[in-house]
């Protein structure tokens, strides 16, 4: 019986370590990938349909699973709630969808890593939530190792490379933003309405599915897509890869978080995220400085912590509703 439950969360740590490796790896060569030939080089700028069809796969395989495998009964939570956590989760993808056109995938890893700031500050703000003072620490760990990694150096640079760079890490941070607010919204629901995390994924990508699709119709940006497949129609074998890896993803992570709890599942994450870095700088030659290999053994080191000792200690004031 105990080999057994070791050999299922071996199972599920490899689905997720596999899922979202892959799910990585083809992030960054559709976002950051040259399209044509030297002299008529394109880019892929279509960050609202990468997420639409995202959302979509994601939608249609939390139907499948939850309909069928993970019954959670029936959900009250009102659609408002939804709708408002789908914005911020969609705005927050695509911030960081358009951030990797300007900044490296390990850069994106890690500034992504930052998300506990976010998400205690406005927890504290919204949630009216109280942590204890170890969490902080290993939080400010990680701010620590996000600094480290985003420090510019003093060697010479082209300022237009360095006003790109910057301008994606201020997309990184309006991500985290839209984390945090996410976060604070998710555990209002969980609160006030009980509710579980299964109805959390099908109801929030059908939103968000729904918004990206109004925004990609409107702009027009879904028409100009298709040209773009059919100038280069082997993309949209990457975007199906991408799309079908995230949900089987988090599959993954959702029947860890059932089965063994949300400790394990964040440990395994956190270990997944370093070693999609490795692969980054292994496969495409993101070669990282001294300081950023320091700042990314900071980052990684402050979130296993909190993962270890830093949950299920926080508690909440009396709220007033």
């Amino acid at each position: 019986m105990v080999s057994s439950k070791r050999f299922k969360l071996l199972f599920c740590a490899l689905g997720i370590f596999v899922c979202y490796f892959y799910c990585g790896m083809l992030h960054e060569k559709i976002t950051r990938g040259q399209y044509g030939d030297e002299k008529n080089p394109e880019k892929f700028t279509y960050m609202f349909t990468l997420v639409f069809f995202q959302c979509i796969v994601n939608y249609l395989f939390a139907k499948t699973i939850f309909l069928t495998v993970f019954k959670q009964g029936e959900d009250t939570t009102p659609k408002s709630y939804y709708a408002i956590a789908a914005l911020t989760y969609l705005l927050a993808m695509v911030c960081t969808n358009m951030a990797l056109r300007f900044v490296s995938y390990p850069t994106q890893v890690i500034g992504k890593a930052g998300k506990p700031i976010p998400v205690m500050i406005l927890g504290v703000l919204l949630g009216n939530k109280v942590y204890p003072v170890r969490k902080c620490l290993f939080v400010f760990l990680v701010v620590i190792g996000v600094a480290l990694f985003m420090y510019k150096d003093g060697s010479p640079m082209k300022k237009s490379t360095e006003g790109q760079s910057v301008f994606g890490e201020v997309l990184l941070l309006l991500a985290l933003t839209m984390d945090g607010i996410t976060s604070a919204v998710e555990e209002r629901m969980r609160a006030e309405y009980n509710s579980k995390s299964g109805h959390m994924m099908l109801n929030m990508n059908l939103w968000a599915a729904v918004l990206s699709g109004s925004v990609t119709i409107v702009s027009g940006e879904l028409f100009d897509f298709i040209q773009f497949l059919h100038r280069y129609p082997y993309i949209s074998w990457y975007i199906a890869m991408f799309a079908i890896a995230g949900a089987c993803g988090q599959y993954f992570i959702f029947l860890t978080i059932v089965e063994y709890g949300p400790l394990r599942c964040s440990i395994i994450t956190t270990t997944r995220k370093f070693f999609t870095v490795l692969g980054s700088i292994l496969i495409f030659g993101n070669a990282l400085t001294n300081r950023q290999w320091l700042g990314t053994f900071t980052v990684f080191a402050g979130l296993f912590l909190d993962s270890m000792y830093g949950r299920d200690k926080s508690s909440k004031k009396n709220t007033v509703k």
